[in-house]
């Protein structure tokens, strides 16, 4: 806007801040760097995460889920994800209201937990399917950075023996020019999306892939298997029987870091579920039924 008119952006900024806008009446302005709070943008449904906004600094905040990031969307802002000072402020907006909160959704770590049930004690707590979805991608992150390291150590091995010997390194390369450590640099995007997402490139890199890593290739099934189950609209005895199954199939693979993103599934599979422990004890009568 500055720049449209002629005048100068950071002084038009400061100009609106000081004396265009209310900012120096704004009731919250005291504690705004450490707290805002919009007890008016509460709904029925609500949803409560961390994020970095600025330098990497972590705040916590709470949004109204009907806004849909519209106006009305911030119910409270936090810096930093210090439970006691979070619970201590929200406490403060009237009984009444924070009574109207049915639903709040929210990762798996406890603090959330821990500030969901003691300012919003009516509302089901339900697990993000998307955080549970992420524990998989980083899974399988974790297992290609892995086999890059190896590769790129072994080419640094050859690299010394090459020179130990005079002669010019020329690393192995596969069909589509990549070498070793390209290849697993390069695969990164690749398995964050489905096959049918792929470019004609992607495709043709996966297969190589696939081909030279396995392991990558069964872990790269087990987080399209979860992805399936929570993305198909099926039954949902039908899903926690689909899940029961993918469970054991974790097991089967030996994956340890998988085998833990499965553990985190079943110990927070109520919520993640949006019912309570009846369902979460059908999943484990499925479970036990697989291992008969």
């Amino acid at each position: 806007m500055g720049g449209f008119y002629g005048v100068n952006g950071k002084k038009l900024q400061r100009q609106y801040k000081d004396h265009l806008s209310d900012f120096n009446q704004w009731n919250q302005k005291p504690h705004a760097k450490q707290w805002l709070i919009f007890p008016q943008n509460i709904s029925s449904r609500l949803s409560i995460d961390e994020t970095a906004l600025s330098k990497g600094e972590l705040y916590t905040i709470i949004t109204n889920k009907k806004a849909k990031g519209k106006k009305g969307s911030i119910v409270g802002i936090f810096s930093g994800t210090k439970v006691e000072p979070i619970i201590e402020q929200l406490l403060k907006i009237p009984t009444s209201k924070r009574g109207q909160v049915k639903e709040i959704t929210l990762d798996m770590a406890n603090a959330m937990k821990t500030i969901s049930t003691k300012c919003f004690p009516k509302a089901i707590q339900v697990t993000d399917r998307f955080h549970v979805q992420k524990l998989a991608t980083q899974a399988l992150q974790d297992l290609r950075i892995k086999y890059r390291w190896e590769a790129l150590d072994q080419e640094n091995q050859q690299i010394k023996l090459s020179r130990a010997a005079d002669k010019e390194f020329k690393p192995v390369t596969f069909s589509n020019g990549d070498s070793s450590k390209q290849l697993l640099a390069r695969s990164r995007y690749l398995l964050y999306k489905s096959p049918d997402k792929w470019t004609p490139n992607q495709k043709e890199r996966a297969q190589i892939l696939f081909n030279e890593y396995p392991e990558l290739k069964k872990a790269y099934g087990l987080v399209q298997g979860l992805r399936n189950i929570f993305n198909q609209a099926i039954a949902i005895k039908v899903a926690y029987t689909k899940l029961a199954h993918w469970y054991k199939d974790v097991e089967e693979s030996g994956f340890k870091s998988f085998q833990t993103v499965a553990n985190s599934i079943a110990l927070n599979y109520g919520s993640i579920s949006k019912v309570g422990s009846k369902l979460k004890n059908n999943f484990l009568c499925v479970l036990n039924s697989i291992d008969e």
